[in-house]
C-alpha cells in the first residue's frame, strides 16, 4: 500500500478558481487507486473548510490542509494549529502603521475578516469571502491562522514583521501569510499510522508544495509547475489538463494504462 497526497489547485483541479474542475482521467486514477488499498489523502494550503467540498466530491477521507497545519483522517478533523500569535499581531500592528491593507482568518470557514472594505475593494477577490468587522481587533481573538495583506510585489517587502512568518504570493493583488509545511502534516499522518516515509508519494505543481518536496518520499511534479518544483521532483508528468495524474499514476505502476 502506498500512501498518496495530492495537491489541490494545479494538481487535482484544472481551471482558475471561477472555472475549476477535476478532469475525468484524475477522477478515474482516483477510482483505481482506491480500489487497489491505497492510501489517499489531499494535501493542501487551503483551510480545511475551503478543500472540504473536494473530499467530498473525491470520496476522500484524509487530508493535510492549512498548509500542514491542519490534519484530517478518516473523515474527522484532529486538529488545526494556528499562526505563532504574538508575532501575527507584531505583522498586522506594522501593516497599520505602514498602511497597508490587511484582512485575517480567526475561524476555519471561507470568510476572512477585515476592518473596512478596502482588501475588497483593492484586491476583488473571488478566492474566499471577506466580512467587514467595524472596530476589528485582532486582539480579540485567541487564534488567529491566516492574514491577508493587500499590495503589489514587492511592497511586502517594506514589513520587517513578515520575515518572521511564513508567506507565499498566488495572486499579483495580495500575499497570504500562513503555515506552510506541508510535510509536517504529511509526516504527521504517516507516524498515525505507523507507515514507512518511503512508501509516501505526493503530487503538486505550486511554490508553496516545495515544502512536502523533501527526500523521504517520491515526489511527483505536474506539466504546469514551477520550475523549482520541477528541479526537485522523481517524476515530471504531463500537465493536471493533459491526464497529468493519471499518466504519472501509470510511469509509477500504480495503475494499469489500458484500464482507463
Amino acid at each position: 500500500m502506498k500512501y498518496i497526497f495530492f495537491d489541490i489547485d494545479g494538481t487535482l483541479k484544472a481551471g482558475g478558481y471561477d472555472n475549476e474542475y477535476i478532469p475525468a482521467s484524475t477522477k478515474r486514477a482516483i477510482e483505481l487507486l482506491r480500489s487497489d488499498g491505497h492510501f489517499l489523502a489531499i494535501a493542501t494550503g487551503r483551510s480545511e473548510a475551503m478543500a472540504h467540498k473536494f473530499l467530498r466530491e473525491l470520496e476522500f477521507e484524509n487530508m493535510v490542509s492549512d498548509g500542514g497545519y491542519g490534519i484530517t483522517i478518516a473523515g474527522e478533523l484532529l486538529e488545526i494549529e494556528p499562526l505563532d500569535r504574538e508575532r501575527a499581531l507584531a505583522l498586522v500592528d506594522e501593516c497599520e502603521a505602514k498602511g497597508f491593507i490587511w484582512a485575517i482568518q480567526v475561524d476555519n470557514s471561507d470568510t476572512r475578516v477585515a476592518p473596512d472594505g478596502r482588501f475588497e475593494e483593492f484586491t476583488h477577490d473571488v478566492y474566499m469571502r471577506t466580512r467587514i468587522v467595524d472596530g476589528l481587533n485582532p486582539r480579540n481573538y485567541n487564534n488567529i491562522y491566516k492574514v491577508y495583506i493587500a499590495c503589489l510585489a514587492p511592497d511586502e517587502q517594506q514589513l520587517e514583521s513578515l520575515k518572521h512568518l511564513p508567506w507565499c504570493r498566488f495572486l499579483d493583488e495580495y500575499i497570504f501569510v500562513e503555515p506552510a509545511d506541508k510535510a509536517h502534516g504529511i509526516r504527521r499522518i504517516l507516524d498515525h499510522f505507523g507507515a514507512d516515509y518511503s512508501d509516501a508519494i505526493v503530487f503538486g505543481d505550486g511554490i508553496n508544495d516545495l515544502s512536502m518536496f523533501v527526500d523521504d518520499w517520491t515526489k511527483v511534479a505536474m506539466g504546469n509547475a514551477c520550475p523549482e518544483l520541477k528541479a526537485k521532483a522523481d517524476l515530471v508528468t504531463t500537465d493536471v489538463d493533459k491526464d497529468g495524474i493519471w499518466n504519472a499514476c501509470v510511469d509509477l505502476g500504480l495503475i494499469n494504462a489500458e484500464k482507463l
